[in-house]
């Protein structure tokens, strides 16, 4: 069965998704010199095989993030990256980033979400993003401004709005007032959860009405909790060689997949940072089609349960189904 021209990313950081070369791109975009061979640039934007935490994860952020503070280095950022994807085989992405963390060089959030905006426009397949709240400390006024942003630009470009962040320092509950925003102007959302803080973020981002869960994974710990995500027809936004490096399973034999597959929830397939995880989304797919022994049928269900949960519009939708229709059956 052949399934690598029709894939699509949920869960994609743009941050965490910058290749070497876009990384070079991006500097001489910034009349700098990137002076690191590939080996030394590797070692910045990527975690050893031997990652021992998430915070040790998310350490890599800070150096592609200094490629990152003006309009153009954003816009390019974002077209490098959705024509990356085109050529690995991805017909759909929807790509995250905080507005917040792009201001070091003196740019609003909304400059910063114009120019992600106009990355997107003539790529070479379609894309949304999506607005990343941060947890943390005194984050309230920017995580505000950025759900009236997602609020002004949506179907402009974006999509709906997340909430990212050491999850387990600053629980899901603090947030409560923002999603409530989101609902009441009917701005959709998904939400990390279930990753560094297990069941108790999940069932906080059920309640606010997420239709998504960033991870989710830790779901399978509770049968109670599973069948309300399967009741309530929530999608989990699977990161399965993210999830090996911050150590939450240290061998993907112990991945419950199958447990999501067999209990009836909805799960999609993505990589959530592919040069800080050194993967690709055909990577994902190929390693748990080995291990659990993926079925035809099975995998064109995670194909086709991306397109059901992405925030996309109808029209793109309809088009992102017959392409996987077309090109599986």
């Amino acid at each position: 069965m052949k399934y690598g021209n029709c894939l699509i990313d949920l869960h994609l950081h743009l941050d965490g998704s910058l290749s070497p070369d876009i990384i070079r791109k991006l500097s001489r975009l910034q009349n700098e010199t990137c002076t690191l061979n590939d080996q030394e640039l590797e070692e910045r934007l990527m975690v050893s095989e031997d990652c021992k935490s998430l915070d040790e994860y998310l350490e890599k952020f800070e150096f592609p993030g200094y490629y990152l503070q003006t309009k153009e280095t954003i816009s390019a950022a974002v077209s490098l990256l959705l024509e990356e994807l085109h050529e690995q085989g991805l017909i759909y992405a929807e790509i995250r980033f905080a507005p917040q963390k792009h201001k070091e060089r003196g740019l609003t959030q909304e400059e910063v979400v114009l120019a992600a905006i106009e990355g997107i426009k003539n790529a070479p397949i379609p894309a949304s993003l999506i607005l990343c709240l941060m947890r943390g400390d005194d984050t309230s006024s920017e995580n505000l401004e950025t759900v009236r942003l997602a609020e002004k630009y949506l179907h402009k470009g974006v999509a709906a709005i997340d909430l990212a962040g050491a999850e387990a320092l600053y629980k899901t509950h603090l947030y409560k007032t923002f999603f409530d925003y989101a609902s009441s102007h009917e701005i959709p959302f998904t939400i990390h959860a279930g990753e560094a803080d297990g069941v108790e973020s999940i069932s906080y981002a059920l309640l606010f009405g997420a239709k998504r869960l960033g991870h989710g994974v830790r779901a399978y710990e509770s049968e109670a909790l599973m069948k309300s995500i399967k009741e309530q027809n929530v999608t989990l936004e699977l990161c399965p060689t993210s999830n090996l490096n911050t150590q939450i399973f240290t061998d993907l034999k112990e991945y419950p997949l199958r447990t999501f597959l067999s209990f009836g929830i909805p799960v999609t397939i993505n990589t959530d940072n592919m040069s800080v995880s050194h993967t690709t989304l055909q990577k994902e797919y190929d390693k748990l089609i080995d291990i659990f022994h993926l079925t035809d049928e099975e995998i064109k269900q995670l194909l086709l349960n991306s397109v059901h949960a992405s925030f996309a519009s109808p029209e793109v939708k309809a088009l992102l189904e017959n392409k996987i229709k077309d090109r599986i059956d």
